[in-house]
């Protein structure tokens, strides 16, 4: 039996859990999060709500729901954390003239291309810029908050010559040596 799996999920305080018609809702003091149960690839897996803790069961003995189990009981663990403490990512940009600038509900980019680069963010996704080369993304869904920050990083990814990019928080960039000199010895 999964061990990840079988931990039933402390339903934190502040939060109200619903399971409407195969939909699980989520809502608490930072935003309200659904999930689908009966979607044709988690078909396998019961959820049950009891006293306060969330329990996932699995149907049968298949392969399928055997390899589910643990993951639906982990994006309802990511649910939970995150309609209480938000989700956040940290991008850095690397390389003169690089800068970012929040707008409403998109980022500015200048990122040394012959256009400035607006980036809209989705519903439920926020962005804060610091110094001009950071930009924290944040939102109740770990999910959406993970793809957002690999999308703005998607736009200049980090070259290994000079690092010029953009890069996560504490990423480390594999550097390549440059062109070494030609004729050194003459011939």
């Amino acid at each position: 039996m999964s061990r990840i799996g079988k931990t039933p999920v402390e339903v934190t305080k502040g939060v109200t859990v619903k399971v409407e018609e195969g939909t699980l809702r989520v809502k608490g003091p930072k935003g309200e999060l659904t999930f689908d149960i009966n979607e044709g690839r988690y078909g396998a897996i019961n959820v049950a709500i009891e006293d306060g803790t969330i329990t996932v069961t699995r149907k049968d003995e298949s392969r399928l729901a055997r390899t589910q189990q643990g993951l639906v009981r982990s994006l309802i663990q990511n649910m939970v954390t995150g309609v209480t403490e938000t989700f956040s990512k940290t991008l850095e940009l690397v390389g003169v003239g690089y800068k970012a600038d929040a707008k409403g509900k998109s980022i500015n980019l200048n990122l040394g291309f012959s256009h400035p680069v607006d980036f809209p963010l989705p519903e439920g996704i926020t962005a804060t810029v610091d110094k001009n080369t950071r930009i924290t993304v944040s939102g109740a869904d770990k999910q959406a908050v993970g793809e957002i920050a690999a999308e703005i990083r998607k736009l200049r990814p980090p070259e290994p010559y000079k690092g010029k990019g953009i890069r996560y928080e504490g990423e480390i960039v594999r550097r390549k040596v440059g062109k070494a000199a030609a004729g050194a010895t003459g011939g």
